[in-house]
């Protein structure tokens, strides 16, 4: 039995016609004559009363339309439901973001867009180097990436022409120390030789490691360290710096509140600050509804209002 064959004797049920239900049915009267018969043969008797005019239902016809109804009116609004959720998954843009980014600019700057119920965060892409989120645009596992990219020259290993972007911010690492009693750095840069600084590393493959690196190149007096722990997170950094355990540089929003109440310091001036711009990365040759749908509401909007404040503003 098909579900067809229900819709059809709904229809003559409703139209006590064989012409008139086949051309509501979009068929032909002697092929919707025939799925009607077949119908009545599977249920093992006959549901038509053909004798009368207009046409009729016999008792076991009346029985059958009501289970008709019922599941042809359930099919309709599951596929409705289903449609509803096809509809929702292809307006939904996926973002690959750092830690640091999903938890101190993508919520506010998504509510600043009115976006949240159209971008949805890609847990599985926090801890990722920057490559990972270039080759997860590629194979379409997200649909957007939001980086960090530094503003001053850095050796960054990466094709990206295959890649548009948008800049929603600005961002700064800055050096930070736990605070001594009177509220100064215990760690101060540049550290000397016979007592270089324990430094709280970025992952040598990092991005933040290689600006950081040719950062600290420019600068004209040397900088002494001796490499402590490497993490990929700047959460897991901040941590270690408020135990005590040495110097590490934080992006400025993550590091805002603490400096602030005083538990950390900074560890030098704004010259050993590296700033970056945040930037939303999207493949070239990656389309859907939702994404070009964001994109469109980006590239028509003032670029002002798509930069997340300043970091020396509040967020």
């Amino acid at each position: 039995m098909e579900l067809r064959w229900l819709e059809d004797f709904v229809a003559l049920a409703r139209t006590r016609h064989f012409s008139r239900a086949a051309d509501e049915q979009n068929v032909s009267q002697p092929t919707f004559s025939r799925r009607i018969k077949l119908l009545e043969e599977e249920m093992g008797t006959t549901l038509i009363n053909r004798q009368t005019l207009p046409l009729s239902l016999t008792p076991a016809g009346e029985e059958f339309l009501a289970l008709c109804e019922q599941v042809t009116e359930r099919v309709r609004l599951t596929r409705e439901r289903i449609q509803h959720l096809a509809d929702e998954q292809a307006r939904r843009v996926l973002v690959a973001a750092p830690q640091s980014l999903l938890s101190h600019v993508l919520p506010n700057w998504l509510a600043t867009q009115g976006l949240q119920d159209q971008v949805f965060p890609y847990l599985r892409a926090t801890s990722w180097l920057l490559a990972d989120y270039f080759q997860a645009l590629e194979r379409g596992e997200c649909d957007i990436s939001l980086c960090y990219w530094p503003l001053e020259r850095c050796e960054v290993d990466l094709d990206t022409s295959g890649f548009r972007y948008r800049v929603i911010g600005e961002e700064r690492l800055i050096p930070c120390s736990i605070a001594n009693d009177s509220g100064q750095p215990r760690f101060v840069l540049p550290g000397t030789r016979r007592t270089p600084l324990p430094l709280l590393a970025y992952h040598p493959r990092g991005l933040f490691s290689a600006a950081l690196a040719a950062n600290l190149a420019r600068q004209p007096e040397a900088s002494h360290f001796n490499v402590v722990n490497e993490s990929i997170q700047s959460a897991n950094i901040k941590e270690l710096i408020r135990l005590g355990y040495g110097i590490g540089w934080l992006p400025q929003r993550m590091a805002r509140e603490s400096l602030a109440d005083g538990t950390l310091a900074r560890a030098g001036d704004a010259r050993w600050d590296v700033p970056f711009q945040i930037r939303l990365y999207r493949h070239r040759g990656r389309q859907h509804r939702g994404l070009e749908a964001l994109w469109e509401h980006l590239e028509g909007s003032d670029p002002s209002t798509l930069l997340f404040p300043s970091v020396g503003e509040r967020t």
